[in-house]
């Protein structure tokens, strides 16, 4: 039997398979508001036989998110627009999952398709960036060091973040601690020089990160993700072996799995790019008592069924694959030999 679509059962929710669709930006809401592109791209990916689908980064707060044009979930009226979205998913068989993200010093910042770059100013539509210390991100504005009660905000604001994500009809919550963003910014001695509890020692640099995993559990009854970037790739930053010093205090908090990347922190990271190059990382963490995902140049069926036959992963998470194919978990069924369910309409297609 294939591995990757072999399903999986995590705190009581039940994946159909492991190939898992990894966040992917879209910049296209409105007021953190998702559109119809939002339904149309996550609905294909649920269409083309993905076990979960996860949205975007996905801001906590107005100031959370990387762009001004990133989803949000702050309000009511974002609950009303995503509950359309994961309605449409689960009706396909996957399982609707959103990402919570605080972009931290990486916040404000232009699309990448803009001809401008860098940080967005107040009088186009962005925010004063916040950070665990007033360290700027390559070219980026400096941000504002957060105090004790910006703390407290980024805290409470993730909580109900998650609160809003039950009501709008998601099964699965991934905390972003990854790609150089504001948990992931605490957790590295680059971007955090703090004094107080929470900078410094590993133990206080952790600690924001596990405070939002104990929070958001405290409230949140089914499977809870968090996405770490295993290292900084630069000298000094966070090591995989503090990622792996950290895998169990996750899983002590009641984190179901670790979606293992890498990068992101530092623009002046030296990343060694090949197939499958961080899946080496997520067995290392999964190596320390934790479920883990792959994700990052897996783009081959016979691939992704190889990390999880030899226990470097539980599931693989596709991104740019799976916008060049949204039927990747289709056709890889089929190169396989694995059953898969068709989309009724489709079934005219079926090899």
């Amino acid at each position: 039997m294939s591995k990757l679509f072999a399903p999986l059962t995590l705190r009581g929710t039940e994946f159909r398979n492991r190939v898992f669709v990894s966040p992917m930006c879209q910049y296209s809401a409105l007021e953190g508001v998702p559109e119809d592109w939002h339904l149309v791209h996550l609905g294909a990916r649920a269409v083309g036989g993905a076990g979960l689908v996860l949205t975007e980064a996905t801001g906590i707060s107005p100031e959370g998110r990387i762009s001004p044009q990133d989803t949000g979930i702050w309000s009511e009226r974002h609950v009303e627009q995503w509950a359309r979205i994961t309605a449409f998913v689960k009706s396909q068989g996957a399982v609707a999952g959103i990402q919570l993200a605080h972009a931290g010093r990486k916040a404000s910042t232009y699309r990448p398709w803009e001809p401008k770059t860098g940080t967005v100013p107040a009088d186009e539509g962005g925010c004063t960036a916040v950070a665990p210390s007033a360290i700027a991100f390559g070219g980026y504005a400096v941000p504002q060091a957060l105090d004790a009660v910006g703390i407290v905000k980024v805290i409470t604001d993730f909580v109900a973040a998650a609160g809003r994500a039950k009501e709008a009809g998601f099964d699965v919550v991934e905390i972003h601690a990854g790609h150089g963003y504001l948990l992931h910014q605490f957790l590295s001695p680059l971007s955090n020089t703090r004094t107080d509890e929470y900078g410094g020692s590993f133990d206080n640099r952790v600690r924001l990160l596990l405070e939002v995993v104990e929070q958001v559990r405290a409230t949140w009854e089914g499977p809870v993700f968090v996405r770490l970037s295993a290292t900084d790739w630069t000298e000094g930053g966070w090591t995989l072996e503090e990622s792996v010093r950290l895998a169990p205090l996750l899983a002590a908090g009641g984190v179901d799995l670790v979606d293992t990347t890498s990068g992101g922190l530092h623009h002046q990271q030296r990343v060694v790019l090949e197939p499958g190059y961080q899946a080496p990382f997520a067995e290392a963490v999964r190596r320390a008592g934790i479920a883990t995902g792959a994700v990052g140049l897996i783009t081959e069926p016979k691939q992704a069924e190889e990390v999880l036959a030899s226990e470097q992963a539980d599931v693989v998470l596709l991104a740019r694959e799976l916008l060049r194919d949204p039927h990747w978990p289709l056709r890889a069924a089929a190169e396989l030999g694995a059953e898969i369910g068709w989309p009724v309409q489709y079934q005219r297609a079926r090899p």
